[in-house]
């Protein structure tokens, strides 16, 4: 199930990895009425202010998954359906709704005019771009990524982890005489082999 491991790992990282350039690309292109027909470029993270944050969050989840044990896969697994949630339901109200509240950062730090009647009364057209759309695949890759991940951790092999352990992980093998190394590696236990 090496595999199983990767897929949920590549689907997450990318996922993440999306997120995070879709927070910086355009997502609407907002033309003000304020008589020289200004047009603002809204990128994703005025947009939606959760998408930074939570696509870094994917990325280091698709990371960490890589190395935990049967346990945390469950709880990253749940985690990376919460985000992906969180940031498709966002992204899907303004891919749908094209709300005026996604532009007023842009508009306010354009303009100095805050307070949402006078940003919408300012507003007089709104397009979006195609990264609203690439974000919420995106999200539904992560959300895959992370069903998957529930339904196949338990199949997957042992963490990677295991390779790095100390000595005083390993059993002492007692099926031949001991030794002066063995009694090294006694110390490296904690155990006194003059005791």
């Amino acid at each position: 199930m090496r595999r199983a491991r990767s897929l949920s790992v590549v689907g997450m990282l990318l996922a993440g990895a999306l997120g995070v350039i879709s927070s910086t690309q355009t997502w609407i292109d907002v033309t003000l009425a304020d008589g020289a027909q200004q047009t603002l470029a809204v990128p994703g993270a005025d947009a939606v202010p959760v998408l930074t944050p939570l696509s870094l969050a994917a990325l280091a989840l698709g990371a960490a998954l890589s190395i935990v044990g049967r346990v945390l896969r469950y709880v990253l697994g749940v985690l990376a359906l919460a985000i992906a949630g969180i940031v498709g339901v966002a992204t899907a109200q303004v891919l749908l709704t094209m709300p005026v509240s996604a532009t007023a950062a842009t508009v306010t730090e354009a303009t100095g005019i805050s307070g949402m009647d006078a940003i919408a009364d300012l507003v007089s057209s709104m397009s979006l771009t195609p990264w609203p759309a690439v974000t919420l695949l995106a999200e539904l890759l992560l959300a895959a990524a992370a069903i998957f991940t529930l339904v196949t951790a338990r199949r997957w092999q042992g963490s990677a982890g295991r390779k790095y352990r100390s000595a005083t992980d390993a059993p002492a093998d007692t099926s031949r005489p001991h030794d002066a190394i063995d009694s090294w590696d006694d110390l490296s236990r904690g155990a006194d082999p003059t005791a």
